[in-house]
């Protein structure tokens, strides 16, 4: 499976990498400053043959991010860079 990534000057994306027990969840995430939420869901995908589940965020306005848990707390915080791909490790 492809991911099209659409990046470039002020916007940037995301892969979440995340243990196989989050298969087919959807991990949020939101603007530090904002409380609005978009999410993706936990796919399995090939690395150089391997299994790796992640999810991606394909297109986020650069700036500071939350990744919200289940318990509707935020998990951690990362930053998105224009025209870059944030990596976060839940693994």
């Amino acid at each position: 499976m492809q991911v099209v990534l659409d990046i470039g000057t002020g916007i940037g994306a995301l892969i979440l990498y995340a243990p196989s027990d989050l298969l087919g969840h959807e991990i949020e995430v939101s603007r530090a400053d904002d409380e609005h939420r978009t999410h993706s869901e936990v796919l399995e995908r090939r690395i150089a043959g391997r299994p790796v589940f992640a999810a991606v965020y394909a297109s986020l306005a650069e700036g500071r991010y939350r990744i919200w848990g289940y318990d509707d707390m935020p998990v951690t915080e990362m930053e998105i860079t224009g025209g870059q791909v944030a990596e976060v490790d839940w693994r």
